[in-house]
C-alpha cells in the first residue's frame, strides 16, 4: 500500500511553496535543538552504530545534513520531489544522499533495504502527519528498513500537542504565520492518539527499547516572544 494521492499532493504543494530561508518551516528548528538532542537519547541504544542511517521523511534536509556530519553514510528519504529539491540545493557538497521513497509502499522499502541492508532510522514527526489509512503501512516500511540489526528513533507530537495546535489555529489572529501553510495544504499534524503508536509498532514486529517525553521545538514564536514547543513522545525501537 502506498500513501494516498491526496497526501502526496498535499506535501508536493507545501514544499513547492516553502521558502528556502532557514527556519521558515514550522517544524524546521535548529538541529542543535532537535536531532542533536535526539541523538543523545538514541545513540546509547544502537546495537550496530556502523549501519547506514536513514532520515525518513527528511523534508528539506536540515536534520539530514546535521546527521551526515556525524555518521559516514546518511540517506535522506522523502516521498516529495519538491522537498528533495530543497534538500539537494541546501547540500551542494553532497554530505548526504537523497532519494524519493514512499516507505508506506512495501516494494519501495524493500528495494532500499536490498540496496543498503539493515539501517538505523531517524524519524521525526512523520507518523502524525500521515492520513490514518497510511500509518500502519508506514510503520511496516520502517520495520523493513530496520531489519534485524537496526534501531529506529521515533519522536511524535503527543495528543496534547494536537490540542495545542488546534488552539493556535483558532487564535484571534488566525494560525501563526508558519503554521498557516501547513493547514492550508490540508496537513493536519498532531492527530495520532498516544496509545496508537505502540500498537502500530507491535503489529510491525517492532519492540520498544526505550521511551520518554520531551518538548518538540518549532521555529515559531508567540506574541510574547516565547518559542512554541509541542509536547512529544519519543521511542527507540527495534526487533528483539
Amino acid at each position: 500500500m502506498s500513501v494516498t494521492t491526496r497526501y502526496r499532493e498535499a506535501w508536493e504543494g507545501f514544499w513547492r511553496e516553502a521558502s528556502a530561508e532557514r527556519g521558515a518551516v514550522f517544524w524546521d528548528a535548529e538541529p542543535a535543538l532537535t536531532a542533536g538532542v535526539h541523538l543523545g537519547l538514541f545513540e546509547p541504544h544502537l546495537a550496530a552504530p556502523g549501519l547506514p542511517l536513514v532520515d525518513l521523511g527528511c523534508g528539506n534536509g536540515t536534520q539530514t545534513r546535521f546527521l551526515a556530519d556525524r555518521y559516514p553514510r546518511v540517506i535522506g528519504a522523502d516521498l516529495s520531489a519538491a522537498a528533495l529539491d530543497h534538500a539537494r540545493l541546501a547540500d551542494p557538497a553532497g554530505q548526504a544522499h537523497y532519494r524519493m521513497v514512499d516507505a508506506a509502499e512495501r516494494a519501495e522499502a524493500e528495494t532500499l533495504h536490498a540496496e543498503i541492508g539493515d539501517a538505523n532510522v531517524y524519524m521525526r514527526g512523520v507518523l502524525h502527519q500521515c492520513e490514518p489509512a497510511d500509518r500502519q503501512s508506514l510503520v511496516d516500511g520502517l520495520a523493513t528498513l530496520v531489519g534485524d540489526r537496526g534501531r529506529a528513533f521515533l519522536v511524535e507530537p503527543a495528543e496534547a500537542a494536537g490540542v495545542m495546535l488546534r488552539d493556535l489555529a483558532r487564535g484571534p489572529g488566525g494560525p501563526p504565520a508558519k503554521l498557516a501553510p501547513v493547514l492550508r495544504h490540508g496537513i493536519a499534524p498532531g492527530e495520532v492518539v498516544d496509545a496508537a503508536v505502540p500498537e502500530y509498532l507491535r503489529v510491525a514486529g517492532l519492540g520498544v527499547v526505550a521511551r520518554g517525553e520531551l518538548p518538540l521545538v518549532t521555529t515559531e514564536f508567540r506574541a510574547d516572544g516565547s518559542r512554541i514547543e509541542l509536547p512529544s513522545l519519543w521511542m527507540v525501537v527495534g526487533r528483539g
